[in-house]
């Protein structure tokens, strides 16, 4: 029995080979093409259910195909593949309607669970008769990363930004939350006001007046009238940061606005329209909340509509080295100073410790480092070494620089685990595509190729 059509769509003939002959075993009916112009012919032809969509066609971008395909075929499910991966490919990936977004070399496993994600969503959709709203362009900055949790991430931020429902984001403090909160409202109306409102930095009383706003005479000290937070984010995006620490009465009222969609000013009786996007965000365990009574649970199921679990440092320590040189290159510029070698000792501690402040904390002890280092090197003594971190007492290396350090951090992945690709890429925290592409970068595929026998 057929499970359903999928096309093909790359360039490199052993790929399209390869998933024919895989995706036949599977019971697929499987059409192929090698670039824009056969990908729409045989589009036409074969009518597919699912496409899998190489990012670069030769000559052709697989992003500009996407929306093509999508138009001729109505409610096709596309797959996007690439051999890079990085945050602003995937999230137009996702925006521009890809159901999913995968690596080379491909997965097979991850590829199977994508296609059946992808007939899912067809199932889905056939049934509930939904559409796919739109999209807008740009991209926040700020998020390092090419860990699986920050690429799942990325793809979340594409999907969310395609409507304006209500989300929430979960992650301990410093993991930047309303760094993603950013990228959601940039990449659907960067135009529109964005406003952001720290709820456990304003007293309780004055809180509800920020949010919802105060009529003239509502209390003392109010001479005039306010239109609050939520009238003032417009059709843009409000970023609530701490609701985990709103009373009991405030969620309640934060609720009928999320209900409603209207907000009724303090000591006011005229509800006014509230047209914004809502994001809220915490630091606090939710189930442990709802379970003490400190979070209502009709407002907990309204706020995630969508949501987000933003992994600690400490769960993607691979991004450090990546996360560091960013860091590096924005205290040396808010500075004005030239830090740029990275001794390998001092980025074994930094990658060993433990964040429990995550990237702030992170940024905080650079841009102290930064500070009181002399001349280019950034200082081992200004780094804590990790509690029970027994270092070699042989003579130091000679500094080096961060490009350096990550050929030196390779090799030595080469020479301890062997050529395991999945290994490699587990131990050193990266993509296949990224190891392959730093193997070329740093001139270790002699250094590869020599430890196979």
């Amino acid at each position: 029995m057929k499970r359903g059509k999928v096309l093909v769509v790359d360039d490199d003939r052993s790929i399209r080979e390869s998933l024919e002959l895989y995706l036949e075993e599977e019971g697929f009916v499987v059409s192929l093409a090698f670039d824009a112009e056969q990908a729409l012919a045989m589009a036409d032809e074969s009518r597919p259910d699912v496409v899998i969509l190489d990012i670069r066609l030769g000559g052709d971008s697989g992003l500009d195909l996407l929306p093509v395909l999508q138009k001729s075929i109505p409610g096709v499910a596309v797959i996007m593949v690439t051999a890079f991966s990085d945050m602003e490919t995937t999230v137009n990936a996702m925006k521009r309607g890809a159901v999913d977004y995968i690596q080379k070399p491909i997965d097979i496993g991850e590829l199977r669970a994508a296609i059946d994600k992808a007939l899912e969503a067809i199932r889905t959709r056939d049934r509930s008769d939904s559409v796919t709203m739109r999209g807008g362009p740009h991209l926040a900055r700020g998020l390092i990363g090419d860990s699986r949790g920050m690429r799942e991430i990325y793809k979340k931020i594409g999907l969310a930004s395609q409507s304006l429902a209500t989300v929430l984001i979960l992650g301990e403090s410093g993991t930047g939350k309303e760094l993603i909160a950013q990228a959601i409202h940039e990449h659907s109306d960067p135009d529109a006001p964005f406003v952001a409102v720290n709820c456990s930095a304003i007293v309780g009383t004055l809180l509800e007046s920020e949010l919802f706003g105060h009529a003239r005479g509502a209390f003392t000290g109010a001479v005039s009238s306010s239109e609050g937070k939520f009238i003032a984010a417009g059709k843009g995006t409000i970023f609530l940061d701490e609701i985990g620490e709103l009373s009991l009465t405030l969620q309640a009222k934060l609720l009928r606005v999320l209900q409603e969609r209207e907000v009724v000013p303090v000591g006011g009786a005229t509800p006014r329209p509230m047209r914004a996007r809502v994001i809220a965000a915490t630091n606090r365990d939710v189930d442990a909340m709802l379970k003490q009574g400190e979070l209502r649970e009709d407002l907990y199921y309204r706020l995630k509509v969508v949501s987000f679990r933003v992994p600690p440092l400490r769960e993607r320590s691979g991004d450090i080295p990546m996360l560091v040189e960013h860091l590096l290159r924005k205290t040396n510029q808010n500075l004005g100073r030239r830090v740029t070698v990275v001794p390998r000792r001092v980025m074994d501690r930094l990658v060993a410790l433990p964040w429990r402040g995550n990237v702030r904390e992170l940024e905080n002890l650079l841009t102290s480092a930064v500070a009181l280092s002399s001349g280019e090197v950034l200082d081992e003594a200004l780094i804590p070494a990790p509690e029970g971190m027994v270092e070699s007492t042989t003579p130091k290396r000679p500094v080096c620089s961060l490009k350096e350090v990550e050929r030196l951090a390779i090799a030595d992945a080469i020479r301890r685990i062997g050529t395991n690709k999945g290994r490699l890429c587990e131990a050193l925290g990266i993509s296949r595509p990224t190891l392959e592409r730093k193997l070329g970068a740093h001139e270790l595929w002699e250094l590869f190729e020599s430890r196979k026998s």
